[in-house]
């Protein structure tokens, strides 16, 4: 039996809204969405597992409708899904009563459900949401019952805030695959249990790779089961944080010709913050705003500092405060990073103060 698990797709989301990109960013966690239920045709799976937070909020009746077209395409999978924190199932929630075509299965209940799939030798256990945060780990006691079918958990959470888990219990449980979502970085725990990480990045701290989980369960002799498992990166964009190091030689149309460079090679798509690091000379300042007209550069911190002469700012200054603070600092902090970047920054402000 072949599966996809995804998770985290947070469809309505409006990731960099206020930056020139922003309006691409919606459309495309759709159409990345839209990707998977191909990935499902091309791979044949058997079962599209959506752990939580498919919707960014409470989804509307339009939205459910465009993912239940997307969902009816499917030629060979079937959809197990259920609402996470994000798009918990309110008093008020569509969710409540929508009709899903037949390919599509969703938890309802806040209690552990059970779903039988008798043609697959299948049962996939969960729950919905139906508050915004549950504080109570649901997940630690849930067992499969014995028989000898395949057995999935569908389970979202992970936090203090949202159902902690206890990740040696779930692990120890006796399921086949557990399907983890509400952590947004992808991660394999085992062969048998992972979070497959949101499709697309939801904001600038998402950073790498992002995509879904393919797997196969496959039933042997003695009625116990293999699970394998793969992460695939599916991602349009990516987050990428980048240093930019210059020295006391580097200009303002060298550190512009390094950071396009660096875009060229990492990809034009991807969204970029840079740091840029390193000594400048003296009475150099970097243009950020020059940086950000580059392409998706979302931030410019530049924690450069100028390549002062200690010595000679000392032997001009040993009377006042300027004097004083480098003295006192050589005389008083270890030269390691901190200290070093004290003196500079220091030493920055006063001359700034007194011209």
């Amino acid at each position: 039996m072949k599966f996809l698990h995804i998770a985290d797709v947070h469809l309505g989301a409006t990731p960099d809204s206020n930056m020139p990109w922003g309006a691409q960013r919606e459309q495309e966690i759709w159409s990345s969405f839209q990707n998977i239920v191909t990935i499902c045709n091309e791979e044949k799976v058997d079962l599209l597992l959506i752990a939580g937070d498919l919707f960014h909020r409470q989804p509307l009746v339009r939205e459910l409708k465009e993912v239940n077209y997307l969902l009816s395409k499917l030629n060979t999978a079937r959809v197990i899904m259920m609402a996470g924190n994000h798009d918990f199932i309110g008093a008020r929630s569509n969710y409540q009563g929508f009709e899903w075509n037949e390919k599509v299965h969703m938890f309802l209940n806040d209690t552990v459900d059970i779903l039988q799939f008798d043609e697959l030798g299948l049962e996939v256990y969960g729950l919905s949401y139906h508050t915004r945060d549950i504080m109570e780990p649901l997940y630690d006691a849930v067992k499969p019952e014995e028989n000898e079918r395949i057995h999935i958990l569908l389970a979202h959470g992970g936090d203090e805030r949202d159902i902690p888990l206890n990740r040696k219990k779930l692990q120890d449980s006796g399921f086949d695959y557990i399907a983890l979502g509400h952590i947004h970085k992808p991660e394999i725990i085992s062969e048998r249990m992972a979070y497959s990480g949101s499709i697309e990045p939801i904001d600038k701290n998402e950073l790498g790779e992002h995509g879904y989980i393919l797997g196969e369960i496959i039933q042997n002799e003695k009625d116990k089961a293999t699970t394998s498992i793969r992460f695939v990166n599916s991602t349009v964009r990516q987050y990428k944080r980048i240093n930019l190091t210059v020295n006391q030689e580097t200009t303002n149309g060298s550190l512009l010709d390094l950071a396009k460079e660096v875009i060229r090679t990492n990809g034009i798509s991807h969204i970029y913050s840079f740091t840029i690091l390193g000594v400048r000379e003296e009475t150099l300042h970097f243009n950020k705003d020059a940086l950000k007209c580059l392409g998706n550069v979302l931030e410019v911190d530049d924690q450069s500092v100028p390549d002062y002469d200690f010595d000679a700012l000392y032997r001009e200054n040993a009377d006042n405060m300027i004097g004083m603070f480098i003295q006192n600092i050589r005389e008083n902090a270890k030269q390691d990073e901190i200290a070093r970047k004290a003196l500079y920054y220091g030493i920055e402000a006063l001359l700034g103060a007194k011209n």
